[in-house]
């Protein structure tokens, strides 16, 4: 294989679940069926790159100095939705009603890694709930170890500030039936059961 087009090939597997096969039938059919699909896209990552960071509120991803969802006066401040990436944002804001604020820890606490509440931007979040008249914390973390102990950390962190702290419900998919779903899920879900 040429040098540039193995290349294009190890930068197309720096995509989350791109593996050598999938990397080269990509790099194939952009160099032999979609080239100006592939400048195109070469164009749009390297805008992306040098001008999406952060937001300096929340750290969702955006190309202005505050996003969209903290400059939105729609939005009710009182309640912020904690969750672990950018794309959990983009997924409870596609497919809610959710019309609160954010705050993106950009991880979750892992001690065995190094990861401490001061790499997940907890000092902001403080502030905040110290400044912002924050009335509920929504702890919409992942339910593995870290994001539980992450979800633990945080309602404590409310709870010094007299804020509700909420927890997303988990459990049984809509159209999921129950003999397939795993006991972790049955767990979670008979266990956070709410009045019907």
């Amino acid at each position: 294989m040429d040098a540039e087009l193995d290349e294009l090939v190890q930068a197309l597997r720096c995509l989350p679940g791109v593996g050598a096969k999938s990397a080269r039938r990509m790099a194939l059919h952009l160099l032999e069926r979609d080239r100006e699909g592939a400048r195109r896209m070469a164009r749009a990552v390297e805008h992306a790159v040098e001008t999406i960071g952060h937001c300096s509120v929340c750290r969702t991803l955006t190309a202005a100095e505050t996003c969209s969802y903290c400059r939105d006066p729609e939005r009710d401040p009182q309640v912020i939705c904690v969750v672990e990436s950018p794309g959990d944002v983009l997924a409870i804001d596609g497919a809610t009603d959710f019309n609160g604020r954010f705050h993106v820890l950009l991880g979750r606490l892992s001690p065995l890694d190094g990861i401490g509440p001061e790499a997940l931007g907890l000092d902001r979040l403080e502030i905040r709930l110290r400044q912002e008249g924050v009335q509920e914390l929504i702890l919409a973390t992942n339910t593995s170890v870290e994001g539980e102990v992450t979800a633990h950390y945080l309602s404590e962190m409310a709870a010094r500030h007299g804020i509700r702290a909420t927890r997303i419900a988990q459990g049984i998919p809509t159209g999921g039936e129950l003999e397939y779903t795993d006991a972790g899920t049955l767990a979670h879900a008979l266990s956070g059961r709410r009045d019907y």
